[in-house]
């Protein structure tokens, strides 16, 4: 029986040392449902979560099911480090609609520079409001730094797509309609390291087993952000290169030869399919509570934590998303 007192909301719900484990965390965390809850539901949901931390009671009203759909809903749109409630656009809950919108139109409208210039710049754009609101770290970022990191950002995608276009003009139409997936991994490479380019030059906090902080370290930001970048590349695989080799198998066989614009609605379904399940699956790859030895992290750091905290051999850190 699981009694109040043995509930923890500040870890998971499920064990984080398997895939399993960080699969059911992250279905629940990136649910779309989330991101269509109201401000009200928001705010229940905090002073439900705050006040069991608080006071350790069952809320009036809630039982164990009830009180972690709370939590997650609390998770899904508050940052883990400043506590500040995200821009629903923002946050991975978010993820599975606009992706399946943005990138439904990438592998749609692939055919002119005008229309892929377009549509890369709506989804870096995007994944530069997402890189920033997932941020590791509780550092602010000055608005000219993040504006310098967004034009750094969108630039690098575009150069990157355009120059990749260019390149398979008079190939099979195949490689024109996986042109989105290269760009967009290539752009992972720069957006992500630039809208979070606060947490490479200042570094990202870190934390003994127990939770004591223990200073910021650049060199787990830079470990951190290749998880990301990894991650969200797997993220986008199944979306953008299974999709376009089906639609593309199937305009083949004629499925489209009377009803020409049915490959909008096709190809948005089974992007929507995809991008659903991939956006928690490839959160659960790594997890966000990542470790790093202290013989790894940056010099002066590494010698304090060996001076103050004899018998850590590992550090934690919020890694993002």
């Amino acid at each position: 029986m699981c009694t109040e007192m043995s509930i923890d909301l500040s870890q998971p719900r499920y064990d984080q040392s398997s895939y399993a484990g960080r699969a059911k965390h992250f279905l629940l965390l990136t649910n779309p449902l989330n991101a269509f809850a109201s401000t009200e539901q928001l705010d229940e949901a905090k002073k439900v979560v705050t006040e069991f931390k608080r006071s350790r009671r069952m809320p009036a009203g809630y039982d164990l099911d009830k009180l972690w759909a709370a939590k997650y809903l609390y998770d899904s749109a508050y940052h883990p480090d400043t506590g500040e409630k995200m821009f629903v656009l923002g946050r991975m809950a978010a993820q599975a609609p606009m992706n399946t919108i943005i990138t439904g139109c990438m592998i749609t409208f692939y055919k002119t520079t005008a229309a892929i210039a377009f549509w890369q710049w709506v989804n870096q754009t995007f994944n530069a409001l997402v890189n920033y609101t997932n941020r590791g770290g509780d550092a602010p970022m000055s608005m000219t730094h993040l504006l310098g990191s967004y034009c750094a950002a969108c630039g690098g995608a575009l150069g990157t797509a355009l120059y990749l276009n260019s390149k398979v003009k008079n190939m099979s139409p195949i490689y024109s309609r996986l042109v989105p997936f290269a760009a967009v991994c290539g752009a992972n490479f720069i957006n992500i390291p630039m809208m979070r380019s606060g947490e490479l030059m200042n570094g990202t906090p870190v934390f003994t087993p127990d939770g004591k902080r223990v200073g910021e370290s650049k060199a787990a930001a830079r470990y951190g952000i290749s998880l990301v970048i990894v991650s969200r590349i797997f993220m986008a695989l199944p979306g953008m290169t299974v999709t376009p080799m089906i639609t593309n198998i199937a305009t083949q066989r004629g499925l489209f030869c009377h009803y020409p614009k049915a490959v909008i609605p096709f190809q948005l379904f089974l992007v929507g399919l995809c991008v659903t399940f991939a956006t928690p699956l490839c959160c659960a790859i790594f997890d966000q509570r990542a470790s790093l030895a202290v013989d790894s992290l940056d010099t002066e750091l590494r010698d304090t934590v060996k001076k103050n905290y004899p018998n850590v051999k590992h550090v934690f850190f919020n890694k993002g998303l």
